[in-house]
């Protein structure tokens, strides 16, 4: 069989299992090798890591990464494609294909009984709509993973590595922002897939942090200071924060506001992460009538 990349392979793999696409999975498959090299070398894969994979697809990524990392689970939802990957990645020893929907999945468990006490790095190639939910409950649930690399669209990795004041910044930007170091691996064109999606791809990876970047009273009453800020983009945070999910006054907001050092008439799209620390331990204090 020619390399899993060639559109030739790809469409006779095709013929003969009867597959076809499906727009709702979100099945896009690589065609360019050299999107595999820069992904393979910006995530510093190395034969001592564990890989946890999702959307194998035929198995395009999963041949590469079965030849740089030590062991490769990869979780796929279309029970259809379980034949194919037996065809086209079958013969790696080190490979483990699971065919479940990953959102329905007990994936702490899985990362524990596959990988033991090391923590894997995720790799994903998913539907777009499900990547960000898919991001935020590894995270959210502190499932131990070292790095996550996934294939995100381009708007959505801008708006994850975003600077305060600018457009894309956001309540994405700091929460992924606390939990991990945000990098860009490559960019990827529609081109590069099969079929063509109808945007450009960024890859990222997210190192996950050992230590919180901030130190913190309320891990809670922290998210929903982010929640409440970028609420109302175009309110400022005494308004926003006292119409929100916090439930505090506009006299508890001005008392926070104040302790934090920031100005009433500010808006939440120009806090640092460090700010948003300061002000949502202000809000904390204010609320549990420390001050």
């Amino acid at each position: 069989m020619e390399r899993l990349t060639s559109p030739r392979t790809i469409k006779y793999i095709m013929e003969k299992y009867g597959f076809k696409f499906s727009k709702g999975l979100g099945q896009n498959f690589i065609i360019d090798d050299n999107v595999l090299t820069r992904i393979i070398e910006g995530s510093d894969i190395n034969k001592e890591d564990g890989i946890l994979e999702i959307g194998p697809g035929i198995g395009v990524m999963t041949d590469v990464l079965c030849e740089h990392a030590n062991k490769v689970v990869s979780v796929e939802i279309d029970k259809s494609l379980i034949p194919v990957l037996q065809e086209t990645v079958g013969h790696h020893e080190n490979l483990t294909v699971i065919n479940q929907d990953v959102l329905k999945l007990d994936v702490l468990k899985l990362v524990r009984d596959e990988f033991g006490d090391r923590k894997p790095k995720l790799i994903a190639n998913l539907p777009y709509y499900v990547t960000t939910p898919i991001i935020m409950m590894f995270l959210e649930e502190r499932i131990p993973v070292s790095d996550l690399i996934v294939m995100i669209q381009k708007e959505v990795a801008d708006r994850i590595i975003a600077k305060p004041s600018t457009k894309e910044y956001g309540a994405l930007s700091v929460v992924v922002q606390y939990f991990t170091e945000p990098s860009i691996v490559t960019r990827v064109s529609r081109g590069s897939f099969m079929p063509m999606p109808n945007v450009d791809s960024t890859v990222i990876r997210l190192k996950v942090r050992e230590t919180s970047p901030v130190m913190l009273d309320d891990e809670a009453t922290f998210f929903l200071t982010i929640k409440d800020g970028f609420g109302k983009r175009r309110k400022t945070l005494l308004n926003a924060l006292s119409s929100g999910f916090l439930r505090i006054s506009k006299d508890q907001a001005k008392r926070a506001l104040d302790m934090a050092g920031i100005p009433e008439n500010t808006r939440g799209e120009a806090l640092n992460i460090d700010e948003f620390a300061s002000l949502s331990n202000a809000i904390y204090k204010v609320k549990s009538g420390g001050v």
